[in-house]
C-alpha cells in the first residue's frame, strides 16, 4: 500500500504501533482533542467556502451552457468549424446536392455572420452538426430548436432536422414549414427515442433555390429552472449542492486573454443572446499537448446569467474584471496609464449595472433582461493574478474610483501566481501599505505542499488584509501536467490544508478549488473538481472535501487544540472546530493521514454535549483512487450516528466531520 511521504511534523515511534483485533488495525494510542466552547475566536464569513468559475476545459460553452450545437451562429474564425456537408465539394458545382457559405451581414453588428445554403438536389444535401464532441441526448426528452432564416430564391419549402445515433440510425425529427423571405425565427420540438451520448444534428430541405440561415440552436427542455437559453441541470445541481458562500467569475486568466483585445469584456455578454459577439477562448491553443482549435466563448453565459446563477444557488456574486493587463505568461500587453479610463468605467458600469436603480442606464438594461431588482452585488475583483509594479500602480486607480462613486463595495486584490517568491512578497508588501481590503493567493502545489502547510495562515497580521484563497489545488504530479489526477491522496492533503484555513477564519475569508468543471474529452487542465461528458457529471473527492467544508461551515470558529497545541500534523492529525448556533451543534473537522486508524476523545469546554453524535467520513485505503463516470461514488461521504463516551475512531486516510449536540 502506498503510503503518504513524511510531512514536516515527525510522528514518534511510539505513535505508529499498531495492533490487530479482529482484522481491524486500531492505533494504541488516541488523542484527546480540546475544544473551547466558552468563546468565539471569530464569526466565520458566509462566504468561507465558494466556487471559481472559468470557461476552460469545455465548461461553459460544451458543458454548463445547456446549448448543443457548436458554431450556432457560424462566427468561429472558420465559419463552418463544426457544420460537416458530407456529399458537398468547394470545388464542384454539387449538382446533386448543394453547399452552404458563409456569408457577412451588409451592416456591422456583434453577429457578423450568417451561411447561404443553395439546394441543387434536396435527395442529396445534407447540413450536420455533431456539438461538442457529439451530442448528449437523453430518451424521452424533449429538444428545443431554433433558427434564424431567410429564403432568398427558389422554392424551398420545408427544413427537416433529425437526430442521429452514432451509427446513423433516427431517433427523433420534426420538419417545419417556411413562412416568410425575410429573416424570421423558427420554433419547434424534437423528442429523442433512446440515450445517445454522442448524436448529430442532420439537417436536410424540401425543395430547391437559396435559403439564409443563422442560430441553428438547440437546447433540452430540461434545463436549470427550465430556462430557455439555460443551463445543464446536472452541473447546477452539483454546484447547489456544495451550498456555496460566493460564486466567483469568470476567471481566471480568461479575465485577462492572452492579449488585451481577447480579454473578456463583460459589456460584450448581456443583452439578447443573438448579440453578443463571439470571442476565441484563451485556452484554445495554449497547451500544445491538449490543442482545442474549435474552443469559442459564445458568452451564452455572460454576466447576467453568471450573477442570475449566484442568485439561484444562494451565493454571493464575485466579479472579477480586466485591470489593463493581458496575462503575463502570454503576452503581458499593457494599456497604457493615460487610456486606463474605459476599463475604470466598466468596474463602475458593472456595479451600476448589478446595483443601479432601474433609472440608470445600465440597471435599465438589468431590467430589460428581466431581473428589476438589485443583485446586491458585494463584492468586485481588479485583475486576476497579476504582478509587479505594472499591477499596483492601475490597481491604485481602480481602487481610488471605485471608492469615490461606492464606498461599501469590497474590492479584491491579486498577490500574483505564485505564494512565494519576490512576486508575492512585493505585491502583498504594496497592497498592505495601500490598505487592501482583502488580497487574493494562488496556489497549485504537491500534496506534501499542503499537508506542511496547515499552518500557512497562523502568523499573518490579524490586522491586516483578509485573504481569498482564490485558486488552489494539489497537484499529483506537477503544475498543469496532463498526468495530473484527483487521486485521494491529493483531496486528503487538500483537507488537511483546509482545516488551517478554517482555524484562521478571522483572517482567511474566502477559498475556492479551482478549475471548477472538465469534459473529459476536451480538457486542457487537470485536476479539477468536477468532471462530465455529454450525459453524466460526477464529483471527484476533491469536490466531496469541498462540500463536506461548505455545509458544515458553521457560524462561529473555536480553538482546538491537542496538549495545548494547534493539530497541524502531530501524530498525523489535522484538525479544526465550529460553533452552528442555529441548529446548536459543535462542528469538529479531523483529518487522519496516517495510514493507521486513530482515535479521538472529547473534552468540550464551556458547554455539555450529548453521547450521540453524527460522523461523516469520506476515505479510501487507495492514496491513489479517484472517481469516475463509471463509478462516480467510489470516494464519497459516509454519515453514522455514533457515541462519542468511549472515543470516536477515524478511518486510516481519512476525512471526518464530527458534529456534537450541545444540551441546554
Amino acid at each position: 500500500m502506498k503510503t503518504l511521504k513524511s510531512s514536516r511534523i515527525k510522528t514518534t515511534l511510539l505513535s505508529g504501533m499498531f495492533c490487530c483485533f479482529s482484522g481491524f488495525i486500531t492505533a494504541q494510542s488516541s488523542t484527546t482533542l480540546e475544544v473551547d466552547a466558552s468563546k468565539t475566536v471569530a464569526e466565520i464569513a458566509p462566504t468561507m467556502y465558494g466556487i471559481f468559475f472559468e470557461d476552460i476545459n469545455f465548461a461553459a460553452d460544451g458543458g454548463l451552457y445547456a446549448e448543443l450545437i457548436k458554431n450556432r451562429s457560424f462566427e468561429f474564425d472558420n465559419p463552418l468549424m463544426g457544420w460537416d456537408q458530407p456529399n458537398s465539394d468547394r470545388h464542384s458545382y454539387n449538382k446533386e446536392s448543394g453547399i452552404a457559405v458563409p456569408v457577412k451581414y451588409s451592416k456591422q453588428q456583434n453577429n457578423h455572420n450568417f451561411i447561404r445554403v443553395e439546394v441543387k438536389d434536396a435527395n442529396g444535401y445534407k447540413l450536420i452538426n455533431k456539438g461538442y464532441r457529439g451530442i448528449g441526448i437523453h430518451k424521452d426528452e424533449h429538444y428545443r430548436l431554433s433558427f434564424l432564416a431567410s429564403k432568398k430564391s427558389g422554392e424551398i419549402s420545408q427544413i427537416h432536422f433529425k437526430l442521429l445515433d452514432e451509427a446513423g440510425k433516427l431517433i427523433g425529427s420534426s420538419s417545419v414549414s417556411l413562412s416568410s423571405g425575410n429573416w424570421k425565427k423558427y420554433q419547434t420540438k424534437l423528442t429523442a427515442s433512446t440515450t445517445v451520448e454522442k448524436a448529430g444534428l442532420e439537417i436536410t430541405f424540401s425543395g430547391q433555390g437559396e435559403i439564409d440561415l443563422d442560430m441553428i440552436s438547440m437546447f433540452p427542455e430540461n434545463t436549470w429552472n427550465n430556462r430557455e437559453n439555460g443551463m445543464r441541470e446536472d452541473l447546477v445541481q452539483l454546484l447547489a449542492d456544495m451550498n456555496p458562500g460566493f460564486l466567483r467569475f469568470p476567471g481566471g486568466c480568461i479575465v485577462e486573454g492572452r492579449t488585451l483585445a481577447e480579454r473578456y469584456q463583460w459589456k460584450k455578454t448581456v443583452g439578447p443572446v443573438v448579440g453578443r459577439e463571439i470571442l476565441i477562448n484563451r485556452w484554445n491553443t495554449e497547451f500544445s499537448h491538449r490543442l482545442t482549435p474549435d474552443y469559442y466563448q459564445s458568452f451564452g453565459i455572460g454576466f447576467f446569467e453568471y450573477f442570475r446563477l449566484a442568485e439561484d444557488i444562494g451565493a454571493t456574486p464575485l466579479p472579477i474584471l480586466s485591470c489593463g493587463i493581458a496575462c503575463q505568461f502570454n503576452t503581458g500587453e499593457l494599456v497604457p496609464m493615460d487610456q486606463l479610463d474605459p476599463y475604470v468605467q466598466d468596474a463602475l458600469d458593472l456595479i451600476e449595472f448589478a446595483n443601479g436603480s432601474v433609472d440608470t442606464p445600465w440597471g435599465k438594461v438589468r431590467a430589460d433582461m428581466g431581473h428589476p431588482e438589485s443583485f446586491d452585488l458585494k463584492y468586485i475583483g481588479v485583475g486576476n493574478e497579476q504582478w509587479g509594479p505594472d499591477y499596483i500602480e492601475r490597481y491604485k486607480v481602480f481602487n481610488d474610483a471605485i471608492k469615490k462613486q461606492y464606498p461599501d463595495i469590497i474590492i479584491v486584490s491579486g498577490s500574483g501566481p505564485f505564494p512565494e517568491g519576490d512576486y508575492f512578497e512585493y505585491g502583498m508588501e504594496q497592497l498592505n501599505k495601500l490598505g487592501a481590503e482583502i488580497i487574493d493567493e494562488h496556489y497549485y502545489k504537491s500534496p506534501e505542499w499542503f499537508r506542511e502547510n496547515a499552518d500557512r495562515y497562523d502568523s499573518y497580521n490579524r490586522n491586516g488584509p483578509k485573504i481569498f484563497a482564490g485558486e488552489y489545488a494539489a497537484q499529483s504530479v506537477a503544475i498543469a501536467s496532463p498526468q495530473n489526477e484527483n487521486n485521494w491522496e491529493c483531496a486528503l492533503s487538500e483537507a488537511a490544508f483546509m482545516t488551517g484555513l478554517e482555524r484562521n477564519a478571522d483572517v482567511v475569508q474566502l477559498t475556492s478549488y479551482a478549475p471548477l468543471m472538465a469534459h473529459t474529452e476536451a480538457w486542457q487542465w487537470t485536476p479539477d473538481l468536477i468532471w462530465f461528458d455529454n450525459l453524466s457529471s460526477y464529483g471527484t473527492p476533491n469536490y466531496y472535501v469541498q462540500k463536506m467544508f461548505a455545509t458544515n461551515r458553521g457560524s462561529d470558529l473555536l480553538k482546538v487544540s491537542a496538549n495545548g497545541e494547534k493539530l497541524i500534523g502531530q501524530n498525523e492529525l489535522y484538525a479544526s472546530a465550529v460553533k452552528e448556533a442555529s441548529t446548536s451543534e459543535i462542528i469538529v473537522k479531523v483529518v487522519n493521514t496516517a495510514s493507521i486508524a486513530k482515535t479521538i476523545n472529547f473534552n468540550i469546554k464551556g458547554v455539555n454535549i450529548g453521547k450521540k453524535a453524527d460522523q461523516i467520513v469520506l476515505t479510501s485505503d487507495d492514496l491513489g483512487a479517484v472517481n469516475s463516470i463509471d463509478k462516480p461514488k467510489n470516494i464519497a461521504p459516509v454519515t453514522k450516528n455514533i457515541s462519542v463516551n468511549k472515543g470516536v475512531e477515524l478511518a486510516p486516510y481519512s476525512v471526518n466531520v464530527i458534529k456534537l449536540r450541545i444540551e441546554k
